[in-house]
């Protein structure tokens, strides 16, 4: 059971990030607070309003709101959770995280994060199996980062292969065994 527990889901901008919605949902029945952080792509995929309205938090985005100016803290995000869980994670934001390019939320949280942290890649079966990609997954592993492994099969570019995010389900099982 995550009875409890605070969970930073970070989403990127990949089109599985409709399954969010589903790993939002299993993580609060499961009694987990969820606070999204999402990366400007990740909006293009899915909006605030439905990750909101799911995870019953304003999701975060930006460092400082339009509105009021209201700074989001990254830091009190990495104090706050007791698991940082990345799905979908694109190629882009995985080697940011490796690299420490700090220019978006979601990057700025995982790097002050002090809770274990939980990638779960999804993308295209060529981008997968890039070296580079493979070569950033091993650094962040070494790290000692949970590295969810994708699943194989049909991807939305229409071919088939290992590249798909692993289903909520299975996503939220692991956090359970992980975090009890």
């Amino acid at each position: 059971m995550l009875k409890g527990k605070h969970i930073v889901l970070g989403i990127t901008g990949s089109i599985a990030a409709y399954k969010a919605c589903l790993i939002i949902r299993l993580l609060r029945k499961a009694g987990a607070e969820v606070q999204v952080v999402i990366t400007p792509a990740g909006k293009e995929f899915i909006t605030p309003i439905t990750l909101s309205a799911l995870s019953q938090n304003p999701v975060i985005s930006e460092f400082f709101s339009g509105r009021d100016g209201t700074w989001h803290s990254h830091v009190d995000l990495g104090l706050w959770a007791d698991a940082m869980l990345i799905a979908p994670a694109t190629a882009s934001t995985i080697g940011k995280m490796v690299s420490g390019v700090a220019d978006n939320m979601l990057v700025t949280t995982y790097l002050s994060m002090k809770a274990p942290v939980f990638i779960a890649p999804a993308m295209d079966l060529d981008m997968y199996r890039h070296p580079s990609t493979q070569r950033n997954l091993e650094t962040l592993r070494s790290w000692g980062n949970y590295i969810i492994e994708p699943g194989t099969g049909f991807l939305a570019s229409g071919l088939e292969g290992k590249g798909r995010m692993e289903e909520p389900e299975e996503i939220v099982k692991l956090l359970e065994n992980k975090l009890a």
